[in-house]
């Protein structure tokens, strides 16, 4: 029997760590310092800092995915006492609240639950409303799912269960994909993109492209696909060849995602099965690639500080997403602007404002207070 892996996983911490630092610091500052700049080739340069409007993926959206499939990585270990109990309340009961956690922290990041009003509330349109619901599908199965082909059996399952409705009850438009007309049905005016009408009416707005209540099958399969890496770097002994299957395993999921892109598009804002394999293809790669620097050949050097970001993920993405400190910024420096002009002062603000929540999490860090949700 193998030797398994039991101490937490540093290459995970950093990834993740990269994951949110690039959320919450290098893209809002980046973006603001290229457009202050007003470069001819701008857009270019920001090309890949923006989602694809509908067909197509550009490195940006891999941002949420990740997120998602790290946060099953850490399944295997966090749930390894509990697999073998016959009596699993517990764990059940760890596994609601954090779903509930989740779902309350993504409605107050994008779903207005702080507004208190009822015309602004949306009940389901956050990335970690999405992880809310993907961790709850994968725990399921990996409580009562011991061996990992059947949990390849099951992700094969829920791909199947998001692809025929999609498939036959309409096509992969915008307007038209059953995904669409599930979250209209089921949300209603608590849907994002709703827009009130002064006489009290509401509408769907055209412009939101996002659905949620069929794509959480899918969000399901990104994070099983990071429960299943997990399995792996836990379980093997031979580090170099988890790396090796891990890396073989990501390539054969982007290969199978661009056949499956013939008849079901790579979409990202509906999460298709495609889309899922081939953001999916490419985390088992990252993974890989941070597993074998990291936790293979012990190589971290100047990586550590990303962990400031990735044990304190959930504090990192609500207080950028949530807490705006350009206030704090402005009120110490404003005598800058004379100096710097208008569009370099606003690179300063957003600097300094991603700066002050780097600084928060350090001292989290320092001081070994973690959230866990």
């Amino acid at each position: 029997m193998e030797k398994q892996i039991t101490e937490r996983l540093k290459s995970l911490d950093i990834l993740r760590g990269f994951d949110l630092f690039m959320l919450v610091f290098f893209q809002p500052v980046f973006y603001a310092l290229i457009r202050a700049m007003n470069l001819p080739f701008g857009d270019t340069l920001l090309y890949h800092f923006n989602h694809e409007n509908w067909v197509g993926f550009r490195a940006w959206d891999l941002v949420m995915p990740l997120f998602l499939f790290m946060s099953g990585v850490s399944m295997p270990f966090s749930f390894a006492k509990y697999r073998q109990m016959a009596d699993k309340s517990a764990i059940y009961k760890r596994i609601l609240k954090r779903v509930a956690l989740l779902f309350i922290l993504g409605a107050i990041v994008q779903g207005n639950l702080l507004d208190f009003d009822m015309h602004r509330l949306r009940l389901y349109s956050n990335t970690l409303q999405a992880i809310a619901t993907g961790y709850l599908i994968t725990a399921i199965i990996y409580l009562h799912c011991s061996s990992m082909r059947w949990q390849i059996i099951w992700a094969f399952i829920l791909l199947m269960l998001y692809w025929f409705p999609m498939t036959f009850l309409g096509d992969f438009t915008p307007e038209n994909n059953f995904a669409e007309k599930v979250d209209r049905f089921v949300l209603g005016r608590f849907r994002d993109g709703v827009r009130w009408a002064a006489d009290g009416t509401w509408s769907f707005s055209s412009r939101y492209q996002y659905t949620w209540i069929l794509s959480s099958l899918t969000f399901g399969v990104t994070v099983l696909m990071g429960t299943i890496a997990g399995g792996v770097m836990k379980n093997g002994a031979d580090r170099l060849r988890n790396a090796q299957t891990l890396l073989i395993a990501g390539i054969a999921c982007i290969l199978i995602s661009q056949l499956w892109h013939i008849q079901m598009p790579i979409i990202k804002k509906i999460w298709t099965c495609s889309m899922t394999l081939y953001s999916g293809g490419w985390c088992l790669i990252l993974m890989a690639v941070f597993y074998y620097v990291i936790d293979c050949r012990g190589y971290s050097k100047g990586l550590n500080w990303l962990k400031f970001y990735g044990m304190n993920s959930i504090v990192a993405y609500v207080l950028g997403q949530v807490i705006n400190f350009r206030c704090v910024v402005d009120s110490v420096s404003h005598g800058l602007l004379q100096f710097m002009g208008d569009a370099y002062y606003k690179v300063w603000l957003t600097f300094g404002n991603f700066l002050i929540l780097f600084f928060i999490l350090y001292l989290l860090y320092k001081f070994k207070v973690f959230l866990r949700v």
